[in-house]
């Protein structure tokens, strides 16, 4: 296996000139960055990360902490976050928040604490101010995605915007009888993200003089997938004198999750049950649902970005930054009979 030594031998300069060119720090002309760069090509020479580690105070790799991968989100979103960071030569660690709280408390006291990374992005969860102590540091950047972290950037959507723009579309459609379904059944169990959602669709509903009407209902522990949208439309469509005409689900996962439910109990839609959901999610269009749409690998890219930027300046500025989102109208939607 060839060495450092090798190399700066390969191409006639010293040791210290071939670490410099290939780590990028420190001056190098550009003729001599090319001399290094051909010499290790031909010698097939990788640098160990333990000894770039040890040189330039960088591990290059960054940690990710997210909820399962089940959710379509998630999964195109660290699909973006690794895209990105192997484009810039960086390495990823995931940690799953899905394994029960005592893992939780072991990720945040135990394994966290001790890990090297250049930075961390944080998905989708909602760190209590110990567990945000223990991400945070002042050599080691914070980047979230979803909730905002005190001291750590941020990239997400609107999403008291999204369901309140959801729930208009309905509306407008004249629409009175209008639902949310999908998120978790107690209030307290609810994500950040949910709860940010749940207080949009109250919004809409106040503002348009149907606050009596408001009818939030959740199935499971977490909410957000397609059973537990399932679960909720059905017991809410079960009694026909009491059916609303129009769904909001939490995310698209539970919009589709409650066509379904109508369509095992003959209800019609849109003809009879209008469906709107949020994320334009890789099957939305495959079940003509009427979204918000929003794009997560676009929001991992941009999370990266972020990180980069607090990772190469520790005094960069916090930057909070809101994605775009926008109505996607399809034939899940059709105005009141």
């Amino acid at each position: 296996m060839s060495t450092i030594a090798d190399v700066a031998a390969r191409a006639g300069v010293s040791k210290a000139t071939a670490s410099r060119a290939l780590s990028g720090r420190g001056y190098v002309s550009e003729d001599t960055r090319r001399k290094v760069a051909d010499a290790a090509a031909e010698l097939a020479y990788v640098a160990h990360s333990s000894a770039f580690s040890l040189a330039t105070g960088r591990t290059h790799t960054v940690g990710v902490v997210m909820p399962s991968l089940e959710r379509w989100f998630f999964a195109e979103l660290l699909a973006g976050i690794q895209e990105s960071l192997l484009e810039q030569g960086y390495d990823l660690t995931l940690y799953s928040l899905d394994a029960g709280a005592n893992q939780r408390v072991r990720l945040f006291d135990g394994i966290l604490p001790r890990k090297r990374f250049d930075g961390i992005i944080a998905a989708g969860i909602q760190p209590g101010p110990r567990e945000l102590e223990r991400m945070l540091r002042p050599d080691r950047p914070l980047v979230s995605v979803g909730p905002h972290a005190e001291g750590a950037s941020s990239v997400s959507i609107d999403d008291f915007a999204a369901a309140r723009i959801a729930t208009e579309h309905l509306i407008t459609l004249g629409h009175t009888r209008v639902a949310f379904v999908g998120t978790a059944a107690d209030a307290a169990a609810r994500s950040f993200v949910d709860g940010r959602r749940v207080e949009g669709y109250r919004e809409a509903m106040a503002s348009a003089g149907l606050g009596a009407g408001i009818r939030i209902v959740g199935a499971g522990s977490g909410g957000g997938t397609t059973p537990d949208g399932y679960a909720a439309a059905a017991e809410l469509l079960g009694d026909r004198r009491a059916r609303p005409t129009a769904i909001v689900g939490v995310c698209d996962e539970a919009a589709i999750g409650a066509i379904i439910a109508s369509r095992r109990l003959g209800i019609a839609v849109p003809a009879e049950l209008s469906v709107v959901g949020i994320d334009d999610h890789q099957h939305a269009e495959m079940f003509a649902l009427t979204t918000i749409r929003q794009r997560p690998r676009e929001q991992g890219a941009e999370a990266v970005r972020l990180l980069q930027r607090r990772i190469a300046d520790a005094d960069a500025p916090i930057e909070h930054v809101v994605a775009a989102s926008a109505l996607v109208v399809r034939n899940s939607t059709a105005p009141a009979r």
